[in-house]
């Protein structure tokens, strides 16, 4: 989470604050920041960069797997696929 983002929340939560408590005012934007830290500290954000990096990570293995479904289709229609793995082990005994 950019710092800028909290600072500038911070300030403007305080200018809400009414004018007859100014003088606390640099105060409570303190407070205000803290609070928003620690709050969002608590949640299990990721960056922008990094959902963007898993997200064509996603897409790419998507596109793998629907290329590798797409070869075993053809395989089966031609009657090239194997059979099952469970069908080809020894039975226990």
């Amino acid at each position: 989470m950019d710092p800028r983002f909290i600072d500038d929340l911070a300030r403007r939560l305080s200018a809400a604050v009414p004018q007859g408590l100014i003088a606390m005012r640099r105060d409570l934007e303190e407070n205000f920041k803290a609070v928003l830290q620690s709050g969002l500290t608590k949640l299990d954000l990721v960056t922008r960069q990094e959902f963007d990096v898993q997200a064509g990570v996603l897409r790419r293995t998507r596109e793998k797997l629907e290329a590798l479904e797409a070869r075993l289709a053809e395989f089966e229609k031609q009657g090239m696929a194997r059979p099952a793995l469970t069908e080809n082990r020894p039975s226990a005994q």
